[in-house]
This record gives C-alpha cells, sequence and structure tokens, in this order.
C-alpha cells in the first residue's frame, strides 16, 4: 500500500494497458483518478509503448471508454519513433509496421528497396521470412536500424506472444549492426514525454505495471515511480534491483497519493 507522498507532484506520465486498462477493459477508478487530477490542475501524459496505434487513434479509444484525453497528452511508441527519426532528416525509411501506426510516418520518403533507415514496428502476420530476409540483406548493404521498442514479449493481448524487440534483436545480431531503440525504458521516448510536460523533473511521477519498462525507465531519467500491481505485474518482479518509489495494489490505492 502506498505511503503519504514527501513530494508534491505537479505531473503524472500514466502507462495504459496494465495501468489505465487491461485487455480491452477499464481498471475500476481510473477514470475518476485522471479527472480528479485536471481537476488539481495537474499535467497527465499518456505513454505506451504501442506501436500499432497512433496518438489519433489512441485517443480516440480511450475517450470512447470514457477517458477524457487529447492526442497531444499521449506518447506512443510510434509517434516517438517518428518525431526521432524527423530530426535525423533521413533520405528515405521502410517502415516495417502494420495497423494505425502508421500514419505517424505519412511525411516521410517512403522506400523499401534501398532505405537509409529500416523503421521496425509491430509487423504481426508479416514478420515472415521474405520480410525479415529483405531487411537483413538491406542492412548488410548499409541501411540502418531502428526499433520501436525493446521489449520482446508481450502478454497484453491475452496471450503470450513475441513483440517488435525479438525481430529487432534478431535483425540486430544477424547483420552485425547497433539498432536504435526508442520506446520505455529508453531514455528517448521519456525524454520526448518530458520535454512536453514543462515540470520540475522532481514533481513527475511514472506510474505502470511493468519494472522493466516503467519503473527502469522513469529511473533512468531521474523521476519518481510508482507500480501498480495490476495488468503483467508478477509477484517476482520486485526480485528486481530496480525498485518503484510506490508501491500499490490498484488504480484506487494509487488515488491516496494525490487525495
Amino acid at each position: 500500500m502506498v505511503n503519504a507522498s514527501k513530494n508534491r507532484f505537479d505531473g503524472v506520465i500514466f502507462d495504459v494497458d496494465g495501468v489505465l486498462e487491461f485487455q480491452g477493459v477499464v481498471y475500476p477508478g481510473a477514470l475518476e483518478l485522471l479527472d480528479h487530477l485536471r481537476d488539481r490542475d495537474m499535467t497527465v501524459r499518456v505513454l505506451t509503448n504501442s506501436t500499432l496505434k497512433s496518438r489519433r487513434t489512441c485517443a480516440e479509444r480511450l475517450n470512447a471508454k470514457g477517458f477524457h484525453i487529447d492526442k497531444e497528452e499521449i506518447i506512443t511508441a510510434s509517434y516517438a519513433t517518428a518525431q526521432y527519426l524527423k530530426t535525423l532528416h533521413p533520405r528515405s525509411c521502410w517502415v516495417m509496421l502494420n495497423g494505425e501506426g502508421l500514419e505517424e510516418f505519412r511525411t516521410f520518403h517512403l522506400d523499401e528497396r534501398n532505405p537509409e533507415y529500416i523503421v521496425l514496428g509491430d509487423l504481426r502476420e508479416d514478420f515472415n521470412f521474405h520480410n525479415m530476409n529483405q531487411a537483413l540483406k538491406l542492412l548488410l548493404q548499409g541501411s540502418k536500424l531502428v526499433v520501436m521498442i525493446t521489449e520482446k514479449v508481450d502478454n497484453s493481448m491475452g496471450d503470450v506472444e513475441l513483440t517488435v524487440g525479438a525481430y529487432g534483436k534478431m535483425l540486430a545480431d544477424a547483420a552485425r549492426v547497433e539498432a536504435t531503440y526508442i520506446g520505455k525504458p529508453n531514455r528517448i521516448i521519456f525524454d520526448m514525454t518530458l520535454e512536453t510536460m514543462n515540470i520540475e523533473k522532481n514533481n513527475i511521477l511514472m506510474v505502470g505495471d511493468k519494472i522493466e519498462s516503467d519503473i527502469r525507465g522513469a529511473k533512468n531519467v531521474g523521476i519518481q515511480s510508482a507500480l501498480v500491481k495490476a495488468g503483467e505485474f508478477k509477484e517476482s518482479d520486485l526480485e528486481s534491483d530496480i525498485k518503484p518509489d510506490y508501491l500499490c495494489e490498484s488504480i484506487q490505492d494509487l488515488a491516496r497519493l494525490f487525495s
């Protein structure tokens, strides 16, 4: 259970899957907590490793469930990757991604034959021999590799499945190249989120259900964190060398930090 906070929080960053909802079902108390934070004029951000969703579609889905969130308050891994690439001014990209997250890359020159950058997101069924082997050949010829998330395994859809980081590591190892990783727990996506908040780090809290992505990422950038025992949390996670500042039994328990 949480203890009283020593700091006054002016901003909160929420993970989505496992904190606000899980497998499409909103957790009791999540809607009320976000509304309470807004009533206190606190800055709210939603930070998700989803590559399949764009900011727009993520906001639409959350709002359809009763949340009140603007797309500008959401940072998805697909959006963060696109923003990072814009700083590089790439000649061309092969964005290996299926789903709505592709709309974040509309302004790029897309080229599957001779891209300067291979950008790996969730390709779902198209993680096949042809596409992966083509990506390997291009990396061997000099293309650079950007991987949207580090995570190799995902359970958020209800069953265990390989995800983006596993395919990214395979390609990087096979081609003997260094990949750039964007999503949690990497600094790129956290720094990008913090820049939108304009708040002192000491007054920002990260809330997540995963030690290795949410809590480790918060530690990487020097902000406090709260681990919620929900979503993909396992008791064995508490054996990690990374410790949250607060441990909460539920999103309702978390609300006591702001009461």
